[in-house]
């Protein structure tokens, strides 16, 4: 037996999350455990407590939201993805995984179908990184791929810890009880909007995750020396932006392909001391560089160091690597399920590939683990602009709300 998810309901709760952080552009700024997210968090749990569900924390601030099953005693079967968003994203992405997972929650508990193992919600903390560094880190945290030491302590740009960040969450969320990092799972399903054109383009609902692209991010630091702009001439400057736009240019060269297979983007760069008259001494800036296929990860990455140094130029460089992640292939039973459960419902669907990464990623050390993703408007995605169709989000919450009712009666 399985439940019917309201669709009415669900579309609801995406426009109530969506004025929290709202812009004036009609998307989100919700930043990891800003005041806007931690007032997300606070209306998910109030939502739950209303159901009679339980709220959990862990101590890198993934919340957990619980409805029993008939042995409390087995791992759950959960579902869910993140609450935070880039600057000024989209409505969506992220969001829309865990309202999918908490409307199957409330479908079961309307149709008074309980499963013999626990069902679980899960908002996964700082998924963007947009606030703090690196992704994906509550997951991470709660997999034992990072330290919870080391992460709690990352800062913001402002110097605020993530440590005291999450402890100002668990204050607002007082009912919330204490979940241990890598309490057991019995599997991690997490629905997402797909971000790229691909279901659209063939007007496809669903699309089961094969697997999902790895990744290598970067810091550049370069540092020339700060200088008049009117009285010195240029050789004897040292001029980091210049220094920077040459190993730019020469990353670009060397990293971009002709068949666009690899993703190679600057998303931040910082010029200082950002005078108009001052000839810039310190430059840094970012590298995200991602590829499907391990070896060309691995060549390419390992060349952004020398190439850098290479373009340096009378300046010196600085290349840290903050995060490598090698690309990985979900189950193959956990893709054959989305697939029955697509079909048995009669909602298109085809097999995908992940560009993006998500927080399945960590889950899958644990647990076996899965994605579907259903269309965004044009494939835009972290953009104000993101959008997605009622009935989309519809379909996937009712392939999450079939599977977690079989997984967990299968326990």
């Amino acid at each position: 037996m399985y439940p019917e998810i309201n669709s009415e309901r669900l579309w609801q709760r995406h426009v109530e999350m969506a004025k929290i952080g709202a812009t004036k552009g009609g998307g989100v700024h919700r930043l990891a455990l800003t005041s806007e997210d931690i007032a997300a968090h606070r209306l998910l749990a109030d939502w739950a407590e209303a159901r009679g569900f339980a709220i959990a924390l862990d101590d890198i601030g993934n919340m957990f939201v619980r409805r029993e099953g008939a042995d409390s005693s087995l791992p759950p079967v959960a579902s869910g993805s993140h609450i935070d968003t880039q600057p000024f994203g989209g409505r969506f992405d992220g969001i829309t995984g865990v309202l999918v997972a908490f409307e199957a929650l409330e479908a079961l508990e309307d149709a008074g179908i309980e499963s013999r193992a626990p069902l679980e919600t899960i908002a996964w903390n700082n998924e963007e990184g947009s606030r703090f560094i690196p992704a994906c880190m509550g997951s991470a945290v709660y997999a034992g791929n990072e330290p919870l030491d080391d992460m709690r302590a990352a800062t913001d740009a402002n110097g605020e810890t993530m440590g005291s960040c999450v402890d100002r969450l668990k204050a607002a969320l007082p009912g919330a009880t204490h979940r241990e990092l890598g309490a057991p799972m019995t599997a991690f399903l997490e629905a997402h909007i797909e971000q790229g054109p691909e279901l659209e383009a063939n007007e496809n609902i669903i699309g089961i995750v094969t697997g999902m692209q790895g990744y290598r991010r970067f810091t550049v630091e370069v540092t020339g020396e700060d200088a008049h702009s009117g009285t010195t001439p240029r050789a004897r400057r040292k001029d980091a932006f210049m220094a920077a736009n040459d190993m730019v240019q020469a990353l670009r060269a060397e990293l971009e392909d002709e068949a666009d297979t690899v993703r190679f983007t600057i998303g931040r760069f910082s010029v200082e001391p950002g005078g108009i008259s001052v000839v810039p001494g310190r430059i840094a800036f970012t590298i995200d560089l991602r590829n499907p296929v391990p070896e060309t990860l691995e060549k390419l990455g390992n060349r952004i160091p020398e190439i850098c140094r290479e373009n340096a130029g009378p300046c010196t460089v600085v290349t840290d690597e903050f995060i490598k992640q090698p690309p990985l292939e979900f189950p193959a039973e956990i893709r054959e399920r989305f697939t029955a459960a697509a079909e048995r419902r009669g909602y298109p669907h085809q097999a995908i590939y992940s560009g993006a990464g998500h927080d399945a990623r960590h889950a899958l050390k644990l647990c076996p683990a899965g994605m579907i993703f259903i269309p965004c408007w044009k494939g835009i995605s972290h953009n104000e602009a993101e959008r997605a169709e009622p009935e989309h989000i519809a379909a996937a919450s009712q392939i999450i709300a079939d599977l977690l009712v079989d997984i967990a009666n299968e326990t």
